[in-house]
Formats: structure tokens, sequence, C-alpha cells
């Protein structure tokens, strides 16, 4: 079985697949400190929650993160506790798509393995709006080619400066107001965060539209994809598994290649 993981500024989605088939998935929070045998106490729990696999079922591991120090711990904890050294996705690595960034290596592991599974399963062109830490969208053609994105302040990011700017605004829940127009604060700072960020995604994406003269399909993944994208008239579908399906696609390009 494969061990899938990304590893995000904030979260982290972890998958285990059975063939094409992911068993289990959760998202935890990404530790930035952890060491090798941190990381395995916190993957064991996890599986002992779930009688569906066992860790000596893991035989084969990829791995994603935009967070470099926990590249080398997770490659250690793959070593040490299931014998296998790990994929690393990285600019090296094959993903079945041309990457047109001036520089590669710029281009974040997370939005190449968004890239990959969207192409595959969607075909081109295509746009993938990833709600991470920060918003990202990136366009591949119809001819395979990464071609780049646009990188967006995420939405938690820009809450918590509104928090710490504004003394008197209170926290509040990310849920949907009642209407665009709030009555009180609270339903006010809502009705921004939710309606402010799907007429952005909107408006971004129709002047990508523009500057590529295409017709695009647009995909939504992340964290809070499930939150904005109901409220985008762009977005045509949202996929929680798309990183997990990108993983395991990159996996199997490059171990054919090997």
């Amino acid at each position: 079985m494969l061990l899938a993981v990304d590893v995000g500024n904030t979260n982290t989605v972890i998958g285990v697949f059975n063939g094409n088939e992911i068993i289990v998935d959760w998202r935890i929070a990404t530790g930035t400190r952890w060491t090798a045998d941190d990381f395995f106490v916190v993957y064991k729990n996890l599986f002992e929650f779930d009688n569906r696999i066992r860790l000596e079922e893991i035989s084969s591991a990829v791995i994603s993160s935009v967070v470099p120090a926990t590249i080398s711990p997770l490659t250690e904890m793959c070593l040490k506790y299931f014998n296998l050294s790990p994929l690393i996705v990285d600019n090296t690595v094959e993903t079945g798509l041309k990457n047109l960034y001036d520089n590669p290596a710029e281009v974040g592991a997370d939005r190449l393995v968004n890239a990959a599974a969207a192409f595959r399963k969607y075909g081109g062109p295509v746009i993938v709006v990833d709600f991470g830490t920060a918003t990202t969208f990136c366009y591949i053609s119809k001819s395979a080619e990464y071609c780049g994105g646009i990188i967006v302040p995420g939405i938690k990011i820009s809450i918590d400066a509104l928090f710490e700017r504004a003394a008197k605004l209170p926290k509040v829940e990310l849920i949907k107001p009642p209407k665009v127009i709030g009555k009180n604060t609270i339903n006010s700072i809502q009705s921004g965060i939710i309606y402010g960020y799907a007429s952005l995604v909107d408006g971004i994406i129709e002047k990508m539209e523009n500057e590529i003269s295409e017709n695009p399909f647009v995909v939504a993944t992340g964290g809070l994809a499930d939150l904005i994208a109901p409220q985008s008239k762009k977005i045509k579908e949202t996929n929680q598994m798309l990183t997990l399906e990108g993983l395991k696609i990159i996996y199997e390009l490059n171990k054919k290649k090997s």
C-alpha cells in the first residue's frame, strides 16, 4: 500500500492507497519541529484508530512538502519505521506536465501535485484553485503545460491580520451569513470574507480566461474550498482528494520511469 503525504504550511494531508482506491485519509496540523519519532507517534496513533489499515502494510511512500524542515524527518521516519525510501516531490520528478515557469524550482510541490491530478482527471485547459495558507491559482494548458498562476494571501491570513489590526472587531466563525448586507458586525465580517473571496476568485479567473482566450474547467481544493466554492460562479467542482490523487499519479509516473 502507498502512503501519500502532503505537508502544507498550516495542515498536512495524509492518505493511504490500496491500488487506485484511497482507503483512509486525514488532515492534521503541520508539525514544523517534529523529529522522525514524533511523526511516527502521530501516524501510529492515526492508524490505530482505523482498523482498515495496518502500519506493516505500507510498502511505498510519496511526500510533497512546502515546509523544507519536515522533509528530512519524514524521510527518516519512512526509513526507520517502514524500511522504505520515499519519493520526494520536487521540480526534478516526472509529473506528466511541462513546467513553463521562468524558474521551475520556484513552483511549490503542492501546486505541481494538484496540477498533475487536475490534468489527468479533467484534461486541459484547467485551472486549480487551492484554498490553503495562501490561495493559489494554477493554469494547465490543453497541451499538458504548467503555464503558471497567481498567489493570493489566504483567507485565514487575512482574517488574522484584520483582528490583529482592528482591536474592536471580534473573531468570527467562518460560516455563510444570512444575507450579503450584514445587520451586525459578525455577519458583516462573514459576508466580507466569504462573498469577498468568492468575488476575488471569479474576478481573477475571468482575467485569466481573457488572457488565454479559452474557457478552462475550474476545480477547487484545499481546507476552505467547500466554504467558498458554492458562492463562486466560475468554480465547477470541488475535489478535496485532488492532492492525494496527484501524489499517487506522480508516484506511478516515477515508478515506471525508474
